[in-house]
């Protein structure tokens, strides 16, 4: 662990941040530890932390998506479509699931077999998915689902718990295994530190980067379609602009924009900072642009202060030779 020994241990420090913020919030409102309150605070950001579950492990291969809002949208519209063809939702629901592991593998085809940036590939991505959800229904609101299909976004289904809060529990656990406890984890972050070394070592670098994009793309749209039963009705703009609240959870995670390194904990410790700052924000009545500004601020922070910490590291070190 280097820069500083992380600074230190950024996850020492999101635990820092969140115990202030939610001291700052207890004092604000004696409401904030109702079990309503807490299970709203997660409710309301949930497709984006299941989706950054997955962005996690994208990054620390040492890539990026930015596609994922539009696939979330994208398969939600393809459901809707669909829906009002007059097909079964269930079988809809599926044709947007297999519509979003299509677009993730798309993007790991360019990426892990032409050799494409992801950054460039997945914000072509992101345009073009968009534009087909946008064909697919157009300037409409298709609703009217069925019951059930509400109640998997909007009641709870295993105490006061959501269907989306217990994938997302689920998610985080599966997640948390293979990125730590399996091969497949490891060969994740000797990808991400160094993908030239680990090609010529065997590791089959353009098969694992394609399973990651595609499962990126899977996980995108399984939110998207939980997204749409929360909100019970589809548009083509849904989900729009969640990407980059993804990438701040990720980020503030301490996971390296560069890749290599990273760890589920921190990001579990940035999910819980970001929810319960917008939470403590929307409880004193902070404007939605304000809140964004600081949420973007924190993106910033999460970039910078670690390259900051690097750099003092290495003038330490070149002092000492």
């Amino acid at each position: 662990m280097t820069a500083l020994a992380r600074l230190k241990s950024w996850e020492g420090l999101l635990l820092a941040l969140l115990i202030v913020i939610v001291a700052a919030n207890l004092a604000n409102s004696p409401y904030y530890f109702g079990i309503g309150n807490i299970v709203n605070l997660f409710q309301l950001s949930i497709e984006k932390i299941i989706v950054a579950l997955m962005m996690t492990l994208v990054i620390v291969n040492a890539e990026i998506d930015l596609s994922v809002a539009s696939v979330m949208g994208l398969a939600a519209c393809m459901m809707a479509f669909l829906f009002q063809l007059g097909v079964p939702l269930p079988l809809g629901i599926l044709a947007g699931l297999a519509a979003g592991a299509v677009a993730g593998l798309i993007n790991g085809f360019w990426v892990a077999y032409v050799g494409l940036p992801s950054l460039a590939v997945t914000l072509a991505g992101l345009i073009g998915f968009r534009g087909v959800a946008r064909i697919l229904v157009e300037d409409r609101s298709i609703g009217n689902y069925p019951g059930w299909f509400n109640v998997m976004g909007q009641q709870s289904v295993l105490g006061p718990l959501t269907l989306s809060i217990v994938v997302f529990i689920i998610l985080f656990a599966v997640v948390a295994v293979v990125l730590h406890r399996s091969a497949v984890g490891r060969l994740v972050y000797v990808i991400g530190n160094n993908q030239l070394a680990a090609r010529y070592s065997g590791v089959r670098v353009a098969r694992l980067k394609l399973a990651l994009f595609a499962a990126s793309g899977t996980v995108a749209a399984l939110a998207g379609i939980l997204y749409a039963a929360r909100l019970g009705s589809v548009r083509g703009d849904l989900a729009q602009g969640f990407e980059l609240d993804i990438i701040t959870i990720v980020l503030l995670g301490g996971v390296s924009i560069f890749g290599g390194s990273g760890s589920i904990a921190g990001v579990g410790l940035s999910i819980l900072v970001i929810l319960n700052l917008r939470n403590g924000m929307g409880l004193a009545n902070v404007t939605g642009n304000t809140q964004t500004s600081v949420i973007g601020a924190l993106l910033i922070a999460s970039v910078l202060v670690p390259n900051m910490a690097q750099m003092i590291t290495n003038k330490w070190r070149g002092r000492e030779t």
